[in-house]
């Protein structure tokens, strides 16, 4: 595995890598602190293509906190250690000069319901600026034909599909499977900060969207008698949420009943630490046997 660390690293490693016959290059973008979820990403791409690239950069630009930028792990060398034996070949590791330097003036803006919504209600739209403009720029550099994430940040996902789409990028955007732990809470890297009591109380997140898809596979549809049955878990553990959405999973757009795809989106602080968490809900299909 090769570390690089200036654009034009990462640029001429992708061109060689062309050169040598590489077909189909692979990025997974993150910040850092690995974990499984992030590897299903890696291992996602290892199999669709020739040559897997991965970021790590904490994106100041997406941090509406100091103190959450300030407490985000960073671990470099046991991430690369993880990346390796994951099968990375260019694990690209800048610093913030080498992607924002002196008179850096350029940000991406995603417009609309997409960036209005849930995430940018508690972190502010400055939030998905800061994601559009560094994934723009990550795709555009390493010139990937495909980008990996993980359907935990649906909202993200949905903002980079929105901007790969309207800017002409042409990189498929893969979102990948949650990936959770054995009591079903959603991997993360914030993860790590929580006591054993908040872990065990931040099990309610997961809890409350089966609760939901249960109610769901009963035949309840109403939006308002789902939000109770979630809204009921997380208050049980003494997690006031900090919104339980139901929206299309194309446009974000709150919806009152369950028709179409909807995703059922949850975030909630545990202590001090802000978790994420969500579930694709579809009716059951009338010709299954139950």
């Amino acid at each position: 595995m090769k570390i690089v660390r200036r654009l034009g690293e990462l640029r001429e490693e992708v061109r060689r890598a062309r050169a040598r016959g590489a077909e189909r290059v692979g990025i997974v973008p993150t910040m850092g602190a690995l974990h499984d979820g992030h590897l299903s990403l890696v291992r996602a791409a290892r199999r669709d293509g020739d040559v897997v690239v991965m970021s790590i950069f904490v994106n100041p630009k997406q941090f509406t906190e100091t103190a959450d930028l300030a407490g985000y792990p960073r671990q470099e060398a046991a991430d690369a250690v993880l990346a390796e034996s994951a099968g990375v070949d260019v694990l690209f590791a800048p610093d913030a000069a080498e992607l924002y330097p002196d008179g850096f003036a350029t940000t991406v803006h995603v417009g609309g319901p997409l960036t209005q919504t849930l995430e940018a209600s508690g972190r502010g739209p400055e939030h998905f600026d800061g994601v559009a403009t560094v994934v723009a720029k990550l795709l555009l550099v390493s010139d990937a034909d495909a980008a990996y994430f993980g359907q935990k940040d649906a909202q993200q996902v949905m903002v980079v599909r929105r901007m790969v789409a309207d800017l002409g990028i042409p990189t498929r955007i893969v979102a990948c499977p949650t990936v959770r732990d054995r009591d079903g809470l959603a991997l993360s890297s914030r993860n790590v900060r929580l006591s054993a009591e908040e872990r065990s109380r931040a099990t309610a997140i997961p809890r409350a969207l089966e609760a939901v898809e249960a109610a769901l596979a009963l035949g309840e549809t109403s939006v308002e008698a789902l939000h109770a049955r979630a809204a009921a878990v997380l208050t049980a553990a003494g997690i006031p949420p900090e919104y339980v959405a139901f929206v299309d999973e194309r446009t974000v757009r709150p919806v009152s009943e369950i028709a179409d795809p909807v995703l059922c989106a949850i975030a909630a602080r545990v202590g001090s630490v802000r978790l994420i968490d969500n579930a694709l809900l579809t009716l059951p299909d009338p010709t299954e046997e139950h």
